[in-house]
Order: structure tokens, then C-alpha cells, then sequence
């Protein structure tokens, strides 16, 4: 079973909200499945949580992570 991209350059799959904004990610998601699921090294363990990953970093989303913004 395979999914389509919402938009051209998007990776992976993202469901949308009711409003049609994407879903935020969730702040519990261990980062070795972020690393998987986007082709990154984040030089971290794999079960450290996203949200801890990012609060550390101070970066404010997956998006900005993922784009180097």
C-alpha cells in the first residue's frame, strides 16, 4: 500500500487537518524513525524524542529540521 505526496517536493506521507493545514508531527516520535523516514543522520540515539531533539536545537519544527531553516 503505497501513498502519494500532497505536493511536489514533499517527503513522505502527512495527513492533513480539517482546515487543510498539514499535521504537526508528533512531539513523542522517536528521531531514528525521522532519520528512516527522511534519509538524515541526526547524530543523536534513536529513541530520543523529536520534541526533545528539537527544544534542545531550537528549531520550531520538522519542516525547519528537515530544510535547514
Amino acid at each position: 500500500m503505497g501513498c502519494k505526496n500532497d505536493a511536489p517536493g514533499m517527503r513522505g506521507c502527512r495527513s492533513r487537518n480539517r482546515n487543510g493545514l498539514l499535521r504537526d508531527k508528533r512531539d513523542d516520535t522517536h528521531v531514528g524513525t525521522i532519520e528512516k523516514q527522511y534519509g538524515v543522520d541526526l547524530r543523536v540515539r534513536s529513541d530520543m524524542h523529536l520534541g526533545n531533539y528539537l527544544e534542545r536545537r531550537k528549531i520550531k519544527s520538522l519542516n525547519d529540521l528537515i530544510t535547514g531553516q
